[in-house]
């Protein structure tokens, strides 16, 4: 089956099965995808604070109790093993990457689910507007910019964005569609020169993969879900799990139910 035709109640039984292990970009079209962080109930609330202080890269979908895994925006579901890979941080130090976490998740473990750009990647495509990771079957180029973000207690990082290559007009284009997905990262945040936001390199991005950008191309940058990671995974916390960039977790949420009319 084609992957973007994938549902995703079909598309976590295959991940929970051990059937898919790469990247969900293009995977499950028209459905919404999120970042995942997982810690420690005492610190839950200063992670929220820090996501409703910075709502352009940590839209939030879903807050669960502490101790519950099935988030009540897709029925059935385990964050404990429905994402293709996890990280597992200690004290701020990533110490390995699995495919589930159910020995890692506790009684006092509390789960965000935050917007994901891959989901506004259909309308781009429904649009005519090229959309080059899936183009070329790649996971997306995110890159750690120079703009900080608003801290909470012990919570505080840079923006952290993902890049699309497009010509002037179709990024104007992309800028008219995705502010309507005000809950997965909305309007580009810049375009053009990288070097205004502190990136050196396109060729070389700080997690994903390196697209072609053409020669009538510039980039295109959206906030992105990374930025929860990098806050996250600050030294104070004795454990943090989160999604491994670009393997995301699949929810029930249709991408139009989440846009400004």
């Amino acid at each position: 089956m084609d992957p973007e035709n994938l549902l995703p109640a079909d598309l976590r039984q295959m991940i929970r099965a051990g059937q898919w292990q790469q990247p969900t970009s293009g995977a499950c079209a028209g459905w919404v995808q999120a970042n995942l962080v997982m810690l420690p109930k005492d610190y839950a609330f200063h992670f929220l604070l820090f996501c409703v202080r910075n709502p352009k890269p940590c839209p939030i979908l879903d807050v669960l109790e502490p101790g519950v895994f099935s988030p009540n925006i897709a029925s059935g579901a385990d964050l404990r093993a429905d994402l293709p890979k996890y990280r597992i941080y200690e004290y701020g130090e990533m110490k390995k990457e699995v495919s589930e976490v159910r020995d890692f998740f506790h009684d006092d473990t509390v789960s965000f689910l935050l917007g994901c750009s891959f989901s506004f990647e259909r309308a781009l495509l429904n649009a005519g507007v090229p959309v080059r990771n899936v183009e070329e079957g790649k996971n997306v180029s995110m890159y750690i910019t120079n703009r900080p973000c608003a801290s909470s207690g012990p919570f505080s990082c840079p923006l952290v964005v993902t890049m699309r290559p497009m010509t002037p007009s179709e990024a104007i284009r992309a800028t008219q569609i995705t502010t309507r997905f005000h809950l997965t990262h909305g309007a580009p945040v810049h375009l053009g020169d990288p070097t205004k936001i502190g990136i050196k390199d396109l060729s070389n991005p700080d997690f994903g993969d390196p697209v072609t950008v053409k020669k009538d191309e510039i980039p295109v940058f959206w906030a992105c879900g990374v930025t929860s990671i990098l806050a996250a995974t600050s030294k104070q916390i004795p454990l943090v799990i989160t999604h491994s960039p670009g393997h995301m977790f699949v929810s029930d949420l249709r991408d139009e139910d989440l846009t400004i009319l």
